[in-house]
């Protein structure tokens, strides 16, 4: 393939990635799960970071978190809302470096791995980027966001152990879930689309 006709395949591929993960974000904010949305576009970010690699992750997890940062603008995601209200920039900041580190490190990981091992690399990578976005936004909202995470959890609770075990945790773990169940996915669209290229 000429490099003109994979650097098409390459931003068509990258092009799809990016509606799909508009369209699941924007899905996946209106699900009842309080205060934070299931974010199920990690999936895409995830295999975008495989294909093309961890700059390719970077741009795709950065569309998700402009995504995010939309919802919480507009009140679609609760939570969201309330860290917007609280400080706007850190809102933004905190969103932006939480999904572009998780599609770098997913491309990254995947990179490290993927000769050694396509399923391997392709498990990682889809274990990563949930802890990276998941682990990033525990660290800031400790850091940056102290009292909307007591006006939720209550004075007196534990705040580390309320944003783990109450507010993000059934998120994470569904995160981490859906990503793992989907590696079979994640290896299969990975070896057809590098198969196409060759």
């Amino acid at each position: 393939m000429s490099k003109s006709n994979e650097g098409l395949v390459r931003t068509v591929g990258l092009g799809m990635l990016t509606a799909v993960i508009v369209v699941l974000q924007v899905l996946t904010t209106y699900f009842p799960t309080k205060p934070f949305p299931v974010t199920l576009a990690l999936v895409p970010i995830v295999i975008g970071a495989a294909l093309y690699g961890p700059k390719a992750g970077a741009y795709l997890g950065a569309v998700f978190s402009v995504v995010v940062v939309v919802m919480c603008i507009f009140g679609a995601d609760a939570g969201g809302a309330m860290v917007w209200n609280a400080n706007p920039l850190l809102c933004v900041l905190l969103c932006m470096v939480k999904g572009t580190l998780a599609g770098f490190t997913a491309g990254l990981v995947y990179k490290l791995i993927e000769g050694k091992n396509k399923i391997v690399a392709a498990a990682c990578a889809a274990v990563v980027s949930p802890i990276v976005n998941t682990g990033v936004f525990y660290i800031g909202m400790l850091l940056f966001f102290q009292p909307v995470l007591r006006a939720w959890v209550g004075e007196g609770s534990d705040l580390l152990y309320s944003i783990i075990f109450t507010l993000t945790g059934i998120n994470f773990l569904v995160e981490l879930g859906v990503n793992i169940v989907l590696v079979p996915v994640i290896v299969q669209i990975v070896k057809a689309v590098k198969k196409s290229r060759s």
